[in-house]
Parts: structure tokens; sequence; C-alpha cells
């Protein structure tokens, strides 16, 4: 069988299991890889090319998955028609897209150059024109998730013995940083409560995945998001994402096997153990290490000239991570 009719198997396989069930081990035979960009198209020339470097992951014969960590435009571009023309650049990935939106999207949109806006309107409208259908990826096939309640970006899913969770954690110290486009020197009440709620969501979301990993005997966890929680200092910064370090901490100490958390905003590739970290173990107040959490950011920005392609491998490390360029 051609690698389109495996996708269109396992795109069977996951509707067979029931609405927003994915088939855990559809492709656990044979090699499994997934793709992962972030942080573009950025810039004319980008978006001119958006097409072509998603046509290169598509031509790749391992890939039987990719993923969007969020941030698609700069200058900031927060108008509906602009969205509609990402998704429908995102439709024309062959596989299954798991899209988990980034800071530019929406929480910055008050400073936009083009659609600028409430950033609570503009998240209303991401979601919206991003998400129409919970419970199913983006893509030309897509296939069944689980998606959480109130929030159909966050979705569970298994692949190959993995659990997979896309989680909505943004840049901008997770909005906490005021909105000044809109005049506002300090966080407004409303943004506030969009912070705590979706951080709550965000804890419950990893909790479900390493529970769900656990119920399924699981080689691994994998994290999607697109905060770079492990790059800034200051107090704002560590209120954003506090909570949600201490609960990947606690967790994945728990669970023991290996853990990557895949995200972008920094733009420049890492590959480290930040909670392995004596300097993030005391800026997040963690008492215990959790040496076996892996974390990778995808290069993005201005200057993006790769992806990455993550494979399941035979080995203790679970995956095996590639810096692929585009041509």
């Amino acid at each position: 069988m051609n690698r389109r009719g495996t996708a269109v198997l396992a795109l069977c396989l996951a509707l067979a299991a029931g609405p927003g069930l994915t088939a855990p081990d559809a492709a656990a035979a044979g090699p499994y890889s997934f793709a992962l960009i972030g942080d573009m198209p950025y810039g004319r020339s980008q978006l001119r090319d958006f097409l072509a470097r998603i046509s290169q992951i598509n031509t790749d014969p391992q890939v039987q998955l990719a993923s969007h960590l969020g941030d698609i435009s700069v200058p900031l571009n927060c108008s509906d028609s602009y969205y509609a023309r990402i998704k429908s650049g995102f439709g024309q990935f062959a596989d299954p897209l798991v899209y988990t939106p980034g800071d530019n999207e929406w929480a910055d949109c008050h400073q936009a150059r083009t659609g600028a806006g409430n950033p609570l309107d503009r998240l209303a409208a991401l979601r919206r024109i991003f998400f129409p259908q919970p419970g199913r990826t983006l893509g030309k096939n897509p296939a069944a998730v689980t998606p959480q309640a109130g929030y159909p970006e966050n979705v569970l899913f298994n692949r190959a013995g993995i659990t997979f969770g896309a989680v909505h954690i943004v840049g901008s110290s997770n909005d906490l940083r005021p909105w000044v486009g809109l005049g506002n020197t300090a966080p407004t009440a409303e943004q506030r409560a969009e912070v705590k709620a979706r951080s709550a969501a965000a804890i419950t979301l990893i909790r479900s995945a390493f529970a769900q990993a656990a119920a399924s005997n699981s080689r691994a966890v994998v994290l999607l998001t697109q905060a770079d929680m492990f790059s800034g200092q200051g107090s704002v910064y560590r209120a954003g994402y506090q909570p949600i370090v201490r609960t990947l901490a606690a967790e994945s100490a728990s669970f023991g096997r290996p853990v990557y958390l895949f995200n972008g905003d920094s733009h420049t590739f890492r590959s480290d153990n930040p909670l392995a970290s004596a300097k993030w173990l005391s800026f997040y107040g963690i008492a215990k290490p959790a040496p076996n959490f892996s974390r990778i950011t995808v290069q993005g920005g201005s200057t993006v000239n790769e992806w990455l392609r993550a494979t399941v491998v035979n080995d203790p490390s679970v995956l095996r991570i590639e810096r692929i360029a585009f041509r």
C-alpha cells in the first residue's frame, strides 16, 4: 500500500474508533514520523513560499502527521480574511495537521497593523475559523482527535504507542502582558479571567494526557504548544507559566518515561532538559526535577530555513529528531 493509502486506512480506523477518538496503534506496525513547523509564514516572501514548503513536507514519504506550533504572521495580521488564507494553506497538508495557536494570532492583536482589535474578540474569530469542527484535525485527510470542552484547539490522541496533546499556551507571558494598543498599562479584568481559565484548561489537558498515557501504557508523552516557557525572566513571565510548568514537572516525574514538549515562540532551535536545570527549578519553585522531560524549540521567524521530523524509534529515547532544510 502506498503512503496515501496508508493515510486513508489510518483515518478509516480512527473514524471506526468512534467520534472524537483516534485509533491508537493504527501506525504502530511500521515507522511513524511527524513534522513540526512554527512561527511562519513571516512576511511576504514566506507567505509566497508557504505552499511550496507545505508541498515539501507532503512529499516526505516518512511523514504521517504535521503540526504547526502557532504564530502565523509578522507584521501582525489579525483579520478574518488572513485567518482564512492561512487556514486554506493548512488545508493543503496531505496528512492530518494539528494546529495550536500563538500569541500573534490573537493575544497581540491589540497592536496589529491589520485587523487590530480586542484580543478576546480575535480569539473567538480564530476558533470559529480554524476549529469549526471540534474533534477533527485540519489537512486534506483530517483525523479524529479528542477535543477539550470549551477549548476546541486543545486535543488528545494516540499514535504509534505515544500519547499526544496539543495545548493552548502562548507567548507574551501567556497573555499577561498589558494590551497597550488599547491604552492599557496593566492587564484588564477580562484579560486576567481569560488567562486563568485557559491556564486551568491547559493544566487539565496535560493531566489528562498523562493519565491517558498511563492507561494505554504509552512509551512517551508528546506535548505541542506555542509558548517557550524556558527563555524569559521576571515576575510577569513567571506568573504566566508557573502553574503550568509545575504541573509538567510533577506529571513528568511521576510518569517516568520520556516526555517531549515541542514549542515555537523563541525562533531558535533548541533541545534541552529544563526541568533538570537548577536555574528553572529555582525560577518556578519546583522541588523535584524531571530529567525525563525534554524540550525542543522549533526554528521559526523571519529567517526560518528548516522544519523538524520526529520519528518513533526502537530506542529508550523513543523519538529521533531531525532538522530538515527547506529547499
